[in-house]
């Protein structure tokens, strides 16, 4: 009896456990429908300048090395908890899910979250957007993790460290000076590539320079973030440059597709989506550099560089407000066109009322259905009154109509009237006591009286 048990002990283990491996692979399956959807970086820093490529471990570095995990989440029609859900399959375990939520939530935030340092500026706009911006860090003192949406131009590192702005150009021409070019050396830059780097204010990845603390690299990463803004504000004005030409070149056709098109609109939205970002940065980046400050392992030069960072994310929401200024102006030229339109529009129906007015007074007067009416041949004598009869009634109503209209601007004139002979009236008895008064001082004084003061 007691192997029995024993054996059946040993199956209810077995069971359990084989209940446990299902349950698990189910849940791996769950992680794993997710995987694929984002893309993720690792590196590990020695300290000395260099930096090596390595698993995604979540393992925190040890001495002077320390590592970077980087989760990029995929931009397009996601919902907030769908976006957390990918997080959770990057970043967990070892994270807990306070630290993925405070990674992912709308809104500013910096402070400390399990003994790290949490910062993001996530706005709440729709993830498929142009100007929806998402970063996110965790700081310890040998590891960060950052989360973003979509890709931030020049965040990483390039290992081949060869930039196309230290290549020697040449412009693109026609195939006769093609061995020229060969034998004086040189890249071929094409237009479309000039029109992408007009845009960036920024060099590329390959002319990052490798951070040697964390500290570095919470300078890199807010730097970037602020890059990534610049250009989008650098694209803006390239393309406002673009739409006021077309609208000085342009003529009715080209002001009517603009306005039924509602691009500026548009613009302003992007624009003011564009500002609470700006906003959000400049909310959480002092209270960032305030942290940091007081941490051992965070230099007072990457303090001063913070600094800069803050000066320059005021001036670039100056800029902003400046193009909403600008996008504004031109949308408030476009209305004023557009009423002038209809203003022009209206002239001409009022100019054909005018034609029309009497024509229809005369066919409504000979259009009338009593007896009387002139050049028709009606010769009873018991109606010949009637057209005259209508003729009063509606010159009468027409003096009533009249006088509806003219009795405001009589009544005004009448007051006024009236205002002016009462002013009159007490201007002349007032002139008379004067004149009384001198007269009986002049006797006081003659009497010798007293003068009045």
């Amino acid at each position: 009896m007691m192997e029995l048990t024993h054996v059946n002990g040993e199956g209810e283990v077995a069971e359990s456990e084989t209940s446990k491996t299902k349950s698990l692979r189910k849940n791996l399956f769950h992680q794993s429908h997710y995987s694929g959807a984002v893309r993720k970086k690792a590196y590990i820093f020695d300290g000395d300048g260099n930096y090596f490529n390595k698993e995604w471990d979540l393992v925190q570095g040890s001495g002077k090395e320390f590592c970077w995990y980087h989760v990029e989440l995929p931009k397009g029609n996601h919902k907030l908890s769908q976006l957390a859900q990918h997080l959770i399959d990057a970043l967990s375990p070892p994270l807990k899910l306070q630290d993925i939520l405070s990674l992912v939530s709308n809104g500013p935030f910096c402070g400390h979250v399990d003994g790290a340092l949490v910062f993001r500026v996530n706005s709440p706009g729709p993830a498929s957007s142009k100007f929806t911006f998402r970063i996110a860090a965790r700081i310890t003192e040998n590891s960060v993790i950052t989360v973003s949406l979509g890709r931030v131009p020049r965040l990483g590192f390039s290992p081949a460290n060869e930039s196309l702005l230290s290549e020697i150009p040449i412009i693109e021409s026609s195939s006769n000076g093609s061995r020229e070019h060969r034998d004086r050396g040189g890249i071929v830059i094409r237009e479309h590539v000039l029109d992408f780097l007009l845009t960036m204010n920024h060099s590329e990845e390959a002319d990052n320079p490798v951070p040697k603390s964390v500290a570095n690299l919470v300078v890199h990463i807010i730097d970037t973030h602020m890059d990534h803004l610049q250009d989008v504000v650098t694209k803006l004005e390239i393309e406002l440059d673009a739409v006021e030409l077309e609208l000085d070149r342009g003529g009715f056709a080209m002001k009517k597709q603009m306005l039924d098109s509602r691009r500026f609109p548009k613009m302003n939205l992007d624009l003011q989506r564009l500002l609470q970002v700006i906003a959000h940065g400049e909310q959480v980046f002092p209270r960032v550099k305030e942290k940091c400050s007081s941490k051992e392992w965070f230099g007072s030069e990457d303090i001063n560089a913070l600094e800069e960072l803050i000066g320059r994310i005021r001036r670039l929401k100056e800029n902003v407000g400046f193009i909403a200024n600008r996008v504004t102006a031109i949308q408030a030229g476009l209305d004023s066109w557009q009423s002038e339109q209809i203003n022009r529009k209206l002239y001409y129906l009022s100019f054909l009322s005018i034609i029309f007015l009497p024509l229809s007074i005369i066919t409504g007067v000979f259009g009338m259905n009593v007896g009387g009416v002139p050049w028709t041949g009606q010769r009873d004598p018991t109606l010949k009154d009637g057209f005259r009869n209508v003729l009063i009634v509606c010159a009468a109503m027409l003096g009533i109509v009249l006088l509806c209209f003219l009795f405001p601007a009589l009544y005004s004139r009448a007051m006024a009237w009236r205002r002016r002979q009462v002013m009159q009236r007490s201007w002349s008895l007032n002139r008379r006591s004067i004149i009384r008064r001198a007269g009986m001082d002049g006797e006081r004084t003659e009497r010798g009286g007293y003068i009045r003061l």
